[in-house]
């Protein structure tokens, strides 16, 4: 068994993702409830019960919501946050807090899981910027990053030889600019610290594939893109500017805001009762 992701939800009504391995099941961001959690969670053979670790990208709403405490406290689970948002985690949690192992990460390496190394990478979201990680273990690695502004030339460099690349594809420029929302809420998007637009998504994955291919390393199984606009985005515009570049159409997955992924996982693997089958593309 090697890493497997299932993406739950990916939207900015909440945001979660399933890393399954062979030491354990851990969360990256909890931005949907346990109940809708575990509604997600049917057919994957995963429950929320199976939950040992959380991995917080940042806290915004959408991406850790405080009723997963209780949840957390009876798996004897651990969230992970960066240092400097331990102080609001706490906040947030109120009292449940006390009783949750509570661990943070800087700009080291660290294993949430036995076996499976988190690099974390800083993104700038917002003031309080946010992270992206690569996880490695069990002869896999995974790319995640979402709610970043601008794609660092760090986060390119860490996304080579991957065998699944998640980024953020968040809005359509000409959607964003056209949309009924306020002038002040297009520039937080649109301005360097908020979101990515397709356009620059593309770019990213890109300029990943160019570097794996100039290093003679594999490309990607998988390139999954997160937390799309239901306003300001649509799925077909995007299926058209990814699919421009040959390498990314066979690999491409939108994950959606109300259905979860199938499993993601290299190679060909026969399905689990309840699954779809999944392809090895590429």
């Amino acid at each position: 068994m090697s890493i497997e992701l299932c993406v739950l939800a990916s939207g900015s009504a909440g945001n979660c993702s399933v890393v399954r391995t062979p030491a354990g099941v851990m969360l990256i961001d909890a931005g949907i409830g346990p109940r809708t959690a575990a509604q997600r969670m049917q057919g994957t053979g995963v429950v929320p019960a199976d939950v040992s670790v959380v991995l917080l990208t940042h806290l915004d709403r959408d991406h850790f919501s405080p009723t997963w405490a209780a949840t957390l406290a009876r798996n004897d689970a651990t969230i992970y946050c960066h240092s400097t948002k331990i102080n609001e985690l706490r906040r947030s949690l109120d009292e449940a807090g006390d009783e949750l192992d509570i661990r943070t990460f800087d700009g080291d390496s660290f294993q949430p899981i036995d076996g499976l190394w988190a690099r974390p990478i800083h993104l700038q979201h917002d003031q309080e910027g946010s992270h992206g990680f690569v996880l490695e273990g069990f002869g896999n690695r995974v790319g995640y990053a979402t709610d970043l502004g601008s794609v660092p030339r760090h986060l390119l460099q860490h996304f080579c030889d991957l065998d699944l690349l998640a980024l953020e594809s968040n809005y359509d420029r000409q959607m964003q600019l056209d949309s009924a929302r306020p002038w002040f809420l297009k520039q937080r998007i649109m301005g360097g610290h908020g979101h990515l637009s397709n356009e620059q998504a593309f770019d990213a994955v890109r300029q990943a594939l160019d570097q794996c291919e100039r290093r003679g390393r594999p490309l990607p199984r998988y390139i999954v893109l997160l937390h799309r606009s239901r306003q300001c985005n649509c799925p077909r515009l995007v299926r058209q500017i990814f699919c421009r570049d040959v390498r990314i159409g066979p690999r491409l997955i939108l994950a959606e805001q109300y259905e979860r992924t199938d499993w993601l996982r290299p190679g060909y693997l026969k399905a689990a009762a309840g699954e779809q089958l999944m392809l090895a593309w590429g």
